[in-house]
């Protein structure tokens, strides 16, 4: 394949995939306000569990949009998505869980093939 049109198409993996999370993360921010009744998956307490959780859908997409650190930023919002299908979705049907499994393997991928060129990490030579 061009290595030119594999980074357009790590590029928009990375930017279609971290988008689409920010609509799930941003609206979250305002639970901030009160916590509480935030979910507890891992058993930390619902504020610790909200700002894991803002972690990995809101400032780990926005670093791997740019495509700074992406291979980092890409652990937490990969992790993020696992615990949401596998521990808050544990005893949920497939269909409940694929949007979840889904942003998983697109966020296990962009830590496996990197940002790519078109990317602050890549004008870095990262």
């Amino acid at each position: 394949m061009n290595k030119n049109f594999t980074d357009l198409a790590l590029a928009i993996l990375r930017i279609g995939f971290s988008g689409m999370m920010l609509t799930h993360g941003i609206p979250k921010i305002s639970m901030l306000s009160d916590p509480s009744s935030f979910g507890d998956p891992l058993g930390v307490g619902p504020t610790v569990s909200l700002i894991l959780t803002l972690i990995g859908e809101v400032v780990a997409p926005v670093m791997i949009i740019i495509g700074f650190k992406t291979k980092l930023a890409a652990i937490p919002a990969a992790i993020t998505m696992a615990v949401a299908a596998f521990i808050v979705h544990a005893s949920d049907p497939l269909k409940t869980k694929e949007m979840a499994i889904l942003y998983l393997l697109a966020f296990v991928v962009i830590f496996l093939a990197g940002p790519g060129r078109l990317s602050i990490d890549g004008r870095k030579g990262h």
